[in-house]
C-alpha cells in the first residue's frame, strides 16, 4: 500500500535493552533533554502549529509525584522519551497553566491529523499506559502487582508468586471479500446509512488468521470464501489490537447476514467504491484514511483483486 497507515511509522528507537537498566532510566528521568509526553484519561497532549495539531512534549518535571511510574518510549536525537499518565489529576491543562498552549483531544479525532510519527508514538503512549490502568493487580494471584522495565513489564509483588505480566495486543483480522469486479462490505449495528465498511473479528486461540478470516466471514455474512491474503496491519489504540488486512475470494456470493452482528451487508462494484472514496454516495460511504478497511477499499477501487 503506497499511502502511509496511520499509528505506524515511528521515529523512536525502542531501544529494548535500556528498558533493563533502572540506573539508565532514572538518569533521565532526572535529565532536563528528556522528552516527557502527558497522557490524560486515554488521551495525549497537543498542541496547534501551523494549523496542525503536534505532540506537545514536556520536561521531566510534569510527572506527578507519587502517582503513575513514567513509560520508557524510545530514543529520538539522542534524547529519551517517555510517556506520563496524568489521570490522576483533576484537570492538568488547568492545574499546569496549558489552557493557552496544549489541549488532550480525543485521539481518534485528531489521528489523521497528526504527522505519521506523532501519531504512532501517541498509539504507542496510549496503548501502554492503558495497559498499566487495567493491569494494576497480578492476574495469577491476584496481589498488587508493580511496573519494572520502563514500563513494559509489571512484576507481582508477592514473592511467592512473582508473575510476569506483559502489555496485550489483541489480533484482529479486517477483511475485504471480492468477487470479481465488486466487493462485500458491512454495516454495523447503530451505524448511519450510507456508511459501510470491510467486515472484522477477533482472531481466537487456537485459530490461524486464515481460518479466522474464513469464519468471520461465514458468521457474518453466510459466505464461503478462498484464497486468503495478507495486505497490512494496523496498532488500533483502542485498547490494545492489531488490525491484521487481508483480502479474500468469495467462493459463494449469496448474502445470510447474521442480525447480531450486522445490520446490512451488500456487493458493491468498483465504480461504486471510487465514488464513494471521492464522497459519500446516496448508497455508500467509506471509512476515512486513518482507519485501514479504508487501505483495503482503495486497494481494491485501484485494480486489487484476490485472485
Amino acid at each position: 500500500m503506497a499511502d502511509p497507515i496511520v499509528f505506524s511509522g515511528s521515529p523512536l528507537d525502542r531501544a529494548d535493552p535500556r528498558r533493563r537498566q533502572p540506573d539508565w532510566l532514572h538518569a533521565r528521568l532526572a535529565d532536563e533533554e528528556t522528552r516527557v509526553l502527558p497522557v490524560w484519561r486515554g488521551n495525549v497532549l497537543v498542541r496547534e502549529t501551523d494549523g496542525a495539531p503536534r505532540l506537545a512534549w514536556a520536561t521531566p518535571e510534569v510527572c506527578v509525584e507519587g502517582g503513575p511510574e513514567p513509560v520508557f518510549l524510545g530514543i529520538a536525537d539522542d534524547r529519551a522519551h517517555f510517556a506520563a499518565d496524568l489521570s490522576p489529576l483533576a484537570d492538568p491543562v488547568d492545574e499546569r497553566g496549558w489552557q493557552d498552549v496544549a489541549s488532550f483531544p480525543e485521539l481518534r479525532a485528531i489521528a489523521g491529523q497528526l504527522s505519521p510519527g506523532d501519531a504512532a508514538i501517541a498509539a504507542q503512549a496510549r496503548h501502554v499506559v492503558d495497559w498499566h490502568v487495567r493491569h494494576a493487580f497480578c492476574a495469577a494471584c491476584g496481589s498488587a502487582s508493580r511496573p519494572k522495565d520502563g514500563g513494559w513489564a509489571r512484576l507481582c509483588a508477592d514473592a511467592a508468586c512473582a508473575a510476569e505480566h506483559f502489555p496485550r495486543t489483541d489480533p484482529v483480522v479486517i477483511m475485504l471479500v471480492v468477487d470479481g469486479d465488486r466487493c462485500l462490505l458491512g454495516r454495523g449495528s447503530g451505524w448511519p446509512h450510507p456508511f459501510h465498511s470491510a467486515l472484522a473479528g477477533f482472531v481466537e486461540p487456537g485459530e490461524t488468521l486464515e481460518e479466522a478470516v474464513a469464519r468471520e466471514v461465514e458468521e457474518e455474512a453466510g459466505l464461503q470464501i478462498e484464497r486468503v491474503r495478507y495486505l497490512a496491519s494496523q496498532p488500533w489504540p483502542f485498547p490494545a489490537s492489531l488490525m491484521m488486512g487481508c483480502t479474500a475470494q468469495a467462493r459463494t456470493t449469496e448474502i445470510e447476514i447474521d442480525r447480531d452482528e450486522l445490520d446490512a451487508a451488500d456487493w458493491f462494484t468498483r465504480d461504486e467504491v471510487r465514488a464513494a472514496l471521492a464522497g459519500p454516495t446516496e448508497r455508500l460511504a467509506v471509512p476515512p484514511p486513518m482507519a485501514i478497511a479504508h487501505h483495503l477499499i482503495r486497494w481494491f477501487a485501484d485494480g486489487g483483486d484476490a485472485e
